[in-house]
């Protein structure tokens, strides 16, 4: 069966590939559980505004396309996830939509541990970092917010995932290096990347101005009072 626009086929990489992610989402699953980012989900106003945007997320990976099995190209959506409910829920939001994906019959279950490392988690962890440096290190203003963290950070995220996908798929001798740098990445890194900052940044620029409740990582009082 190929899934080409979503997710890994199952017998598309070694074995080993996909016992490894397996691996990999269990442990990120126990660190999920021990975070207690979880207890935020309890308060009913929170678990709405996180199942409504794990949604949303998914509507949008319906929107896609791609040119071989395990190469695809769409939207993500995790750098506005990361930044509404930070590293750990945005995390498990993409998985959910990965599981959403494959009870549908539009991704492998048994690629389902690689695919959540390599579409959930980098981007989350990406987005996360750059959030975390930009506070550190950049002056708290609305804009360096908005551009550093919803256009800069999205596009990085996006660009992550190309970078990673060339890597694992040459690596497990999946298509030639060169196949894939000529013919993937360049438009998974930097015309998806672009489009992903857009569009996340339009979509941020509107949260932090209408809704700064729904952006965990925005305090209004930091990045707009007194500017």
């Amino acid at each position: 069966m190929n899934f080409t626009a979503l997710g890994l086929p199952a017998s598309l990489l070694p074995e080993s590939f996909y016992l490894a992610g397996w691996l990999g989402l269990a442990i990120l699953f126990w660190r999920w559980l021990m975070s207690g980012d979880w207890r935020r989900l309890a308060e009913p106003q929170w678990l709405n505004l996180f199942l409504g945007a794990t949604v949303a997320v998914l509507a949008l990976w319906q929107i896609r396309t791609g040119v071989k099995p395990g190469l695809a190209f769409h939207l993500y959506g995790l750098a506005a996830l990361t930044l509404m409910f930070g590293f750990w829920r945005a995390t498990f939001s993409g998985v959910l939509v990965l599981v959403a994906n494959a009870a549908f019959g539009r991704a492998s279950w048994g690629a389902l541990g690689i695919d959540a490392l390599l579409l959930a988690a980098l981007p989350a962890a990406v987005s996360w970092n750059v959030y975390r440096f930009i506070e550190r290190r950049l002056p708290n203003h609305f804009f360096i917010y908005v551009l550093g963290n919803g256009f800069f950070g999205a596009a990085l995220s996006a660009a992550a995932i190309g970078v990673a996908t060339t890597a694992l798929m040459a690596l497990a001798g999946v298509y030639p290096l060169d196949y894939l740098l000529t013919q993937y990445t360049p438009y998974a890194t930097i015309l998806l990347g672009w489009a992903e900052a857009f569009s996340t940044g339009m979509a941020v620029t509107m949260m932090a101005v209408y809704r700064p409740a729904w952006l965990e990582t925005f305090d209004d009082a930091k990045y707009i009072q007194n500017k």
